[in-house]
């Protein structure tokens, strides 16, 4: 468990230490808006395109040491972003988000081959490490670059080093030669109706997570607030998400076998939160993060439970988690670029409104479909 928290951990800095001096790396570097987004899209879009690689990854090593070798690959990853401009910048994203999509397929059949009987619960504190790692690298990569003099090269760079604490954690799991490697997606899980709809909803919820990891902060810093300020909120809406990440997955389990009522309860609570972000008073922001926070958190950890669920084994719920994570997370690598291109055409954000209700309004319609007491075929 320890082991599995550390890792967790690692899964979401490289995606949120970037947006709080995201200013400052255009200023540095000469980006447009839309270059912005292609770099907040660039991690998202490799969650997904890197996904099949996992099994393929656990068949030669085993699920274990896969995830202990990529984690090193993260590492350098993360560290490559201080580096070499903007060809560093790129390349350290994208392997850092190709890492990140390799552990995260891998994660969830390793809990449901060793948690089988607790994945509610298990999946909650997977999910509340993510959340927490998201929220440190948020709220202290400007912190971080002020103490370099304003420099945000080694802010960015120093998220290396808790990846290589989460790999010394992962050693003692090595001893373990399980050999019970996910196999590559059996094609009854594309004919499947259900592995679809939870596919869809896992795609179009990360999208609106990783468009608020990538531009909140500006967005509230073109609306007047000050950037330490902005990568704050960020940090406090995202450490929120640790209370709907653990009770999230407890009460979709313990209300019934249907997930729906609490999956759209917290697509509601989020899309609240986002719109108040855009367009709610300066005084009442707390608020609009708070409600985002509680609502993302829940979405998420609720995803991830209905991978869990919605499999009848451990190797089709390493199937249906290479599935979902690898097609839903290259759909909602484009939300993030998608809000840069409207941003750029229209030069302000209610075009963006309008795209998160879309965004929400799909989620919550393939969440309906996948929040059934079904399982997918074995």
């Amino acid at each position: 468990m320890l082991g599995l928290v550390l890792v967790a951990l690692n899964l979401r800095p490289a995606l949120s230490s970037v947006s709080p001096v995201l200013a400052q790396v255009q200023q540095a570097l000469g980006l447009s808006a839309t270059a912005a987004g292609l770099l907040t899209t660039l991690p998202v879009l490799c969650l997904g395109v890197f996904a099949p690689l996992a099994p393929r990854l656990a068949r030669r090593l085993d699920a274990e040491r896969a995830v202990f070798a990529v984690l090193f690959v993260l590492a350098a990853g993360t560290a490559l972003r201080g580096a070499f401009g903007s060809v560093g910048l790129f390349a350290g994203a994208l392997l850092a988000g190709a890492s990140i999509g390799v552990i995260g397929v891998l994660l969830p059949g390793i809990v449901k081959r060793e948690f089988a009987g607790q994945a509610g619960p298990v999946m909650g504190v997977y999910t509340m490490s993510l959340c927490l790692g998201a929220a440190l690298a948020a709220g202290t990569t400007v912190p971080l670059s002020r103490a370099f003099d304003g420099d945000w090269r080694p802010a960015l760079a120093l998220w290396a080093l808790p990846a290589l604490l989460g790999a010394a954690a992962w050693w003692p799991q090595l001893r373990q030669r399980t050999r019970q490697a996910p196999a590559a997606l059996a094609a009854g899980l594309w004919r499947s109706p259900l592995a679809w709809a939870v596919t869809l909803y896992m795609g179009l919820q990360s999208s609106l997570a990783y468009c608020v990891f990538g531009w909140l902060p500006t967005i509230l810093i073109e609306r007047g607030v000050s950037a330490l300020r902005a990568g704050f909120m960020l940090s406090v809406s995202v450490l929120l998400q640790l209370v709907t990440a653990f009770s999230g997955p407890w009460l979709a389990t313990r209300i019934g076998r249907d997930q729906r009522p609490v999956l759209v309860w917290m697509l509601g609570t989020a899309l609240a939160g986002l719109l108040g972000c855009l367009w709610a008073p300066l005084g009442t922001l707390w608020l609009w993060a708070v409600l985002l926070g509680l609502g993302q958190g829940g979405q998420f950890s609720v995803a991830l439970l209905l991978v869990v669920l919605r499999a009848p084994n451990p190797e089709r719920a390493a199937q249906l988690s290479g599935m979902a994570q690898g097609v839903g997370y290259t759909l909602a690598a484009f939300g993030p670029l998608a809000v840069g291109l409207l941003h750029d055409a229209t030069g302000g954000w209610a075009a963006v409104g309008v795209l998160f209700v879309l965004i929400t309004a799909a989620a919550a319609a393939a969440g309906w479909w996948a929040g059934q007491d079904r399982q997918v075929p074995v």
